[in-house]
């Protein structure tokens, strides 16, 4: 079973429903001990860096996310809940990330030429091909809605990056933590490809 944290973030309704597509057996919760009964856990979110967070701590989800990744079993943060595992954010001055990965989410610089949010679709480079990656190919599309971007401190970690004037880490994956900045619930084929992998890991 697969537990999907439910924060109250946007985009929880169209990550289960591409799950269910690919046949996962999906339970939306806040409950610790089925997060904990989980053979996987992913952390869905649109939205504000400092008001997800306040909701994790509402909903006394900080420690169960914390134990669900000292017990190894494989957590996915997907846009926003990607953005929590790091330390801090730009967005949301003096609060803290889940720090569980170390790193800074930025605000994109000013420019001319790009708009801000980054919304759409930007093709990926592997800089080290992560499991989720498995039978993806280079230079592949995916969807993107976001006004801030991980610059991870350990780039180790980072399985894929994508430009749009600056560079993007838009994926990460160390041990059983795995991360995606982009929508793969919105990402046609490619997207899907990725959860299937993330269900086979």
């Amino acid at each position: 079973m697969i537990a999907i944290i439910d924060y109250d973030a946007g985009n929880i309704k169209s990550v289960v429903k591409a799950f269910e597509y690919l046949g996962a057996d999906i339970k939306v919760t806040r409950e610790k001990e089925e997060i904990l009964r989980a053979d996987k856990v992913v952390l869905p979110g649109v939205g504000a860096f400092g008001d997800a967070k306040a909701k994790l701590v509402e909903y006394d989800l900080v420690e169960t996310i914390l134990e669900v990744i000292q017990r190894k079993t494989p957590f996915f943060g997907i846009c926003l809940g990607m953005q929590l595992l790091f330390e801090r954010s730009e967005e949301a001055e003096g609060v803290e990330g889940l720090g569980i990965l170390k790193g800074d989410i930025c605000k994109f610089p000013s420019s001319r030429e790009l708009k801000i949010p980054h919304m759409g679709w930007n093709s990926l480079d592997f800089p080290r091909r992560g499991n989720l990656f498995s039978g993806v190919d280079e230079n592949s599309f995916v969807y993107f809605v976001h006004s801030y971007y991980l610059k991870a401190k350990d780039e180790s970690v980072v399985t894929a990056t994508a430009d749009y004037g600056v560079t993007i880490h838009a994926s990460v994956e160390k041990d059983n933590v795995f991360g995606c900045q982009f929508h793969p619930e919105k990402s046609s084929k490619t997207g899907l490809k990725i959860l299937k992998n993330f269900i086979e890991l």
